[in-house]
């Protein structure tokens, strides 16, 4: 049942799907509190201009996504927070720049690249070499260490921003740490579950968690085993049923999202007719 455990790409691939597991979720959690869930899918565009200039200059389409993304990262906060521009248009700015420098550098690429890049949109996870890996690892560990580290203070800023600042936090950079760390992620996930696909890893399994717990510190936990168990399974399945990893991975999510919707309701309604049957 496990065979596919012999094989190096294979390995590779759950090791990578284990960590955007965590990854994703210990960010996602703050830009959904934020209200800012979609901000993943503005990243990932953007992200996807990076590629397309890693993928016709011969770079590491990965290292060069990183940084394009981060600087539109910190550049749309620093937009939001001086220019007073709304988080929509923000957003909008993000979708439909990254997207138009995309197709106008994939229309200079050579013959070939066109089909590579599916692979960062919807994810190609048994592609990921041992460089990629590295990469991967060396940005879950900042993710991690960040997003816990600093957990008071970017719980503080995406849950008050005012409250914060009157205490004295240094709200724009927090906020445009999170930016760049949800940049951070959208690289980290791209191999995985694609970049069109990314910003569903890093709020389902918030949204799932939300359903049943009832505090921050729970959700961040339950978010992370949830983001885990998913990505995992999700890379297993689709080697079994020969099905990309992104989609599985995503349906997955949501498969689980509509359980817990419909089981939650009815577990509590259950536990509040055993609790009065014993009063």
């Amino acid at each position: 049942m496990l065979e596919f455990l012999q094989y190096d790409f294979m390995q590779r691939a759950l090791l990578a799907a284990v960590l955007v597991g965590i990854a994703a979720p210990l960010v996602g959690v703050y830009i959904v509190q934020r209200r800012l869930a979609l901000i993943g899918d503005g990243l990932g565009h953007v992200a996807l201009t990076g590629v397309a200039l890693g993928l016709l200059t011969s770079r590491s389409p990965v290292l060069v996504a990183l940084v394009v993304s981060i600087l539109g990262a910190v550049a749309i906060e620093v937009v939001r927070a001086r220019a007073r521009t709304s988080a929509d248009i923000a957003l909008a700015l993000l979708f439909y720049g990254g997207i138009a420098g995309g197709v106008v550098l994939i229309s200079k690429a050579p013959g070939g690249t066109a089909s590579t890049l599916n692979a960062y949109l919807f994810g190609a996870i048994t592609t990921t070499s041992a460089q990629d890996l590295l990469v991967f690892g060396l940005l879950a560990v900042v993710i991690v260490l960040v997003t816990v580290g600093l957990a008071r203070e970017l719980f503080a800023v995406a849950n008050d921003e005012d409250f914060a600042r009157a205490s004295g936090m240094p709200v724009t950079g927090l906020n445009i740490l999170l930016a760049s760390l949800t940049a951070a992620t959208v690289v980290l996930s791209m191999r995985v579950v694609g970049l069109l696909l990314i910003s569903a890893l890093m709020v389902v399994p918030v949204a799932t968690a939300t359903l049943v717990t009832h505090s921050f510190r729970g959700t961040l936990i339950l978010s992370v085993a949830i983001g885990l168990a998913v990505a995992v399974s999700g890379v297993a399945l689709s080697y079994s049923w020969d099905t990309p990893s992104g989609g599985t991975i995503v349906l997955l999510a949501i498969a689980l999202f509509g359980a817990t919707a419909v089981g939650a309701p009815l577990i509590g309604a259950a536990r509040r007719r055993t609790s009065a049957v014993r009063v």
